[in-house]
């Protein structure tokens, strides 16, 4: 977070054609027509019986608002591990703690096109979790969530990609090999 003119504002960090840091810029202003290349994530929460959290981003959300995706997303501060980025989003956007997180896909980009033009552009690890915790969603970010199993959620991503996020229809099959049986 930095602040300017005594408010505070999140930065995400920018990143150049290799995937290289070059600065970072306010959130609110990255994402529009013509979205810099910058760097997010993509989180994948489990429960102990194997089912995934699934969520509706809020309506108020500047990119695909109302739309079911994955768990959570984010984007890290300039210089804030990965990890730690995804635990921080974790208790922000969901309540919950998490008890592993652990790398799967670190090499997951995309750019997707909104209806109203706003791009998303992102080199965007992806992450699976496990936590044992009930979501307390903030209502600016999740207006419904629902723990589902993994099939149901891999077989909606392939029989109607347009119910959910992009991101979520690209990760799915990739998603395949990483998950335990």
């Amino acid at each position: 977070m930095a602040e300017v003119a005594g408010v505070r504002t999140e930065l995400v960090v920018l990143l150049d054609e290799r995937r290289q840091p070059v600065g970072a810029a306010e959130k609110h202003r990255v994402h529009g027509p013509d979205t810099p290349l910058h760097l997010g994530f993509s989180c994948y929460v489990f429960d102990d019986a194997a089912n995934l959290l699934v969520t509706r981003r809020a309506l108020g959300k500047q990119t695909w608002p109302g739309v079911w995706t994955n768990s959570f997303c984010g984007h890290p501060a300039p210089s804030e591990p990965l990890p730690n980025a995804v635990r921080r989003r974790a208790q922000q956007e969901l309540g919950l703690a998490l008890r592993t997180v652990e790398l799967v896909l670190p090499d997951f980009s995309y750019r997707a096109t909104a209806a109203d033009g706003t791009v998303e552009n992102e080199v965007c690890p992806v992450f699976l979790a496990t936590s044992d915790e009930q979501p307390r969603p903030n209502p600016d970010e999740v207006v419904e969530w629902r723990w589902t199993p993994w099939a149901e959620f891999a077989d909606l991503a392939k029989r109607a990609p347009w119910v959910l996020s992009p991101w979520a229809v690209e990760q799915v099959p990739l998603l395949a090999e990483a998950l335990p049986d």
